[in-house]
């Protein structure tokens, strides 16, 4: 049986972890200033993974998938033109690949509906193999010939305890772990980039809509 009838959205929900790497120098401005400070180089060239622990979108399962996004801001985020790529899971079925393609595409509204809006130039989605491994602190993401990156918590004061924003309004999650890039290389759609040692976050996600 169908989720829902042709064109209506049905309930979605993704629960996991998110991973971003972007070309400002220390940590990202969006975060504290809802995306109304300007990036650090004046724009934003970044690439972000989710890990999607628990996800469903009416009764088809997300649980288990990654997805990985490619961010060419020309400004301040909130500014919008974006123009955005999307790799999605090769092992994804049909009906979770449309399902995640609405998510990221801000057609599925709720919490993700801010794309929409924002993105000026979706450049497409393709199946990739998205890969996302936790090592110890170390959050590596590769999807292989276009993103290689790998992400790791500042240290602070008490070394068990990482630095964090809390109770922030950022739409991607309240709470965000200030890290920094050990690898952040990107290469599609014309754009060759490199952000090691730039300024990258985690944060822990839970999404959902319409």
């Amino acid at each position: 049986m169908a989720d829902k009838k042709a064109g209506e959205i049905p309930a979605w929900s993704i629960k996991g972890e998110l991973a971003l790497n972007c070309s400002c120098d220390v940590f990202c401005p969006c975060v504290v200033s809802l995306g109304q400070a300007k990036p650090s180089e004046g724009f934003c060239h970044a690439w972000l993974a989710v890990r999607i622990d628990e996800g469903k979108w009416g009764r088809t399962s997300l649980s288990g998938l990654n997805v990985a996004l490619l961010l060419d801001i020309p400004g301040k985020m909130g500014d919008g033109n974006w123009t955005v790529a999307a790799y999605i899971d090769e092992r994804a079925s049909d009906k979770a690949f449309d399902a995640l393609l609405a998510i990221f595409g801000g057609k599925a509204r709720g919490t993700t509906g801010l794309f929409k809006l924002l993105v000026g130039n979706f450049l497409g989605a393709r199946r990739e193999t998205v890969e996302y491994v936790t090592e110890g602190k170390v959050r590596m993401i590769n999807v292989p010939k276009v993103i290689q990156g790998a992400v790791e918590p500042i240290k602070g004061a008490d070394p068990e305890a990482e630095v964090m924003v809390r109770n922030t309004e950022y739409w991607m999650g309240p709470d965000v772990v200030v890290a920094r890039a050990l690898k952040g290389r990107v290469r599609d759609f014309g754009r060759v980039w490199n952000f090691e040692n730039r300024s990258a976050e985690i944060c822990q996600i839970s999404w959902m809509g319409p």
